[in-house]
């Protein structure tokens, strides 16, 4: 492979699925959208962003919904050295992640990292997923449940399990929900998706896509691993105090003057 053709395939795009209202995680999300959610002072948007930035990334794509206001002024205060971008979701309430995803189908057009609303992690771990179709996996610990994912030999991921806890046989993973897909890819994606939205599958996840063209032969990906000390999915009030306790040894504050 050439170093033009390395550098092609650099991702240096992100898309953010940020239309949710996130529900599960009142009241902190009574009155803003759960990317602005903070953990130890830092909004989950904003820790993000730097992270992005650490990485060299130059463009952030963001499907807004629920207080998209309040994001759309976030943004224009704390963008970092990134280019953002957002796309509006009208229909939020009576939609899924499905539908966002395919939301973003004319505005990437490029290899791309995509993100949930919900995660933080430290930014040194986005460094396996810096080339296309790889996804972040995580060993399974006792609090996690939804997908996972199985694996093989040569860590190309075998098969999506939705739901569940996860503790089934053969499956030892769970899913980040950060994946990084190339432009080819992607095209073979949003052709998936146009026939679940032209179906009216709107309130699917869009793992489902995932897992019909994993296990048609149609999509390959390969396991990134992140370790589980040093990420957190939040969905609850509960799971808010679990990642201030695991993120409070790297985050750092400025010193008091």
């Amino acid at each position: 492979m050439t170093n033009n053709h390395i550098q092609e395939s650099r991702v240096t795009t992100a898309l953010l699925l940020a239309a949710g209202t996130g529900n599960r995680l009142q009241p902190f999300t009574d009155a803003i959208p759960k990317c602005l959610v903070e953990i130890n002072g830092i909004p989950i948007l904003e820790r993000l962003i730097d992270n992005l930035c650490d990485n060299d990334f130059k463009r952030l794509v963001i499907v807004v919904g629920y207080m998209d206001h309040c994001i759309r002024r976030f943004v224009n205060e704390y963008a970092g050295d990134l280019t953002i971008e957002l796309i509006s979701n009208p229909v939020f309430q009576t939609t899924n992640n499905i539908y966002s995803l395919w939301l973003a189908r004319n505005q990437i057009r490029e290899s791309f990292l995509l993100v949930e609303s919900d995660l933080v992690f430290e930014s040194t771990q986005l460094e396996g997923l810096l080339y296309p179709n790889k996804t972040a996996l995580s060993p399974l610990q006792p609090w996690m449940n939804g997908t996972t994912i199985t694996i093989d030999s040569l860590n190309r991921v075998k098969s999506f399990n939705m739901g569940g806890n996860g503790y089934r046989e053969g499956a030892r993973y769970k899913t980040v929900n950060i994946y990084s897909l190339s432009d080819s890819t992607w095209r073979k994606v949003v052709e998936r998706l146009e026939l679940y939205i032209s179906s009216g599958k709107v309130n699917e996840y869009y793992e489902v896509v995932f897992k019909e063209m994993i296990a048609d032969g149609s999509l390959s990906m390969d396991a990134v691993f992140f370790d589980p000390d040093r990420w957190y999915e939040i969905d609850t009030p509960a799971d808010l105090v679990n990642a201030e306790r695991i993120l409070e040894e790297t985050d750092t504050y400025p010193e008091a003057i």
